[in-house]
């Protein structure tokens, strides 16, 4: 098969090339032919040796890629998706034409959405879901802000968010008139902000009743000073990742928690997964539970990426955030295509 395979850290994405890479699966695997794979921070960061996690487990040499969507090709006797069945899931190595996976890491791919809307999805509902609902505590009415609100994480936040009654404020780089301001308010916020004005805290205080402030914030970016800033007295910071911080993580001035009497809790989806499934399991069943319900769309950026060759392209347009929504790379051909999603 074809893979993005990492045998040592890269400085550039240029370096980045498809090649040919052996793929056995186990008796107890699912094969999968992939067709679409999402481009995503973590992958930017694992290529070039910046996340946390190369210095345990993603060490090259390993396949990139994290999220992908497919048609199975071989699976276990008595398996709940025969060859032919559509998936989506969340694995290492999903830039490659061909993954071989468990079962536990893929979702049948819902009969509304193509592959590719499935893929730019992917785990980044359920964690939205789980980040703001069971960890976040959101309840109908209040306001909540989005920090990273156009990257797949935060489309997703908005219109959960939405979905149960909650009052969105998305913090995006280029404010309302902007392409990313506008998409947002296509998919639910009630209000959008400039994070790159000035005093964009105090514009989102404002916002709120009685300018007190949000009551939740959804952080994905690494951007607490400023949440803790927006937020109201007893309010609520959920982390879920570092998106916009390149590897380098914040310093906090705790005094700040301290007086405004803040909560910040982090939020890791996949260690929450492995300690306590059945969190995990309740987080995709209240998403999932949403899809149904017609209140979630997926969101793809219009950018075209095919092909493996493309991928090096796709992750500069995400460092320099010219991407919304999540991008998706597209390494083999689906009927019905992607259209009705690039907002």
């Amino acid at each position: 098969m074809k893979a993005i395979q990492i045998d040592e850290f890269v400085k550039d994405f240029s370096e980045l090339r498809p090649k040919d890479v052996q793929c056995q699966c186990k008796s107890n695997q699912l094969g999968v032919q992939i067709t679409h794979a999402a481009v995503t921070h973590v992958d930017m960061l694992y290529a070039q040796g910046l996340h946390q996690n190369n210095r345990r487990h993603v060490k090259p040499p390993f396949i990139l890629g994290n999220e992908f969507a497919g048609t199975t090709t071989s699976s276990p006797p008595n398996s709940s998706f025969p060859p032919g069945t559509r998936v989506f899931g969340s694995a290492l190595g999903s830039y490659a034409t061909h993954i071989c996976v468990s079962e536990t890491a893929v979702k049948p791919v819902p009969s509304q959405w193509t592959n590719a809307e499935a893929c730019a999805v992917g785990a980044s509902g359920a964690i939205s879901y789980g980040g703001l609902m069971d960890v976040g505590n959101l309840q109908r009415g209040q306001w909540v802000l989005i920090l990273g609100a156009t990257g797949g994480l935060g489309v997703m936040a908005i219109q959960i968010a939405k979905a149960v009654g909650a009052r969105v404020i998305a913090a995006v780089a280029d404010g309302e008139a902007g392409e990313k301001g506008r998409m947002v308010r296509r998919i639910g916020a009630d209000v959008v902000v400039d994070f790159q004005g000035k005093e964009w805290e105090g514009r989102v205080r404002e916002a709120t009743d009685g300018g007190e402030g949000v009551h939740l914030v959804y952080d994905s970016i690494g951007a607490v000073e400023s949440g803790i800033r927006c937020c109201r007295y007893r309010g609520r910071i959920v982390i879920v990742g570092f998106a916009a911080r390149g590897g380098e993580m914040e310093m906090v001035k705790m005094n700040r928690v301290l007086l405004k009497g803040i909560s910040v809790v982090g939020y890791r989806f996949g260690e929450d997964g492995r300690r306590d499934p059945e969190k995990t399991k309740q987080a995709w069943k209240g998403f999932m539970g949403l899809v149904e319900a017609g209140k979630i769309r997926p969101v793809i950026y219009s950018g075209e990426y095919k092909g493996l060759e493309s991928l090096p392209r796709a992750l500069e347009d995400l460092k320099e955030r010219k991407a919304w929504g999540r991008s998706v790379l597209r390494i083999s051909e689906e009927a019905g295509q992607t259209d009705k999603s690039r907002l």
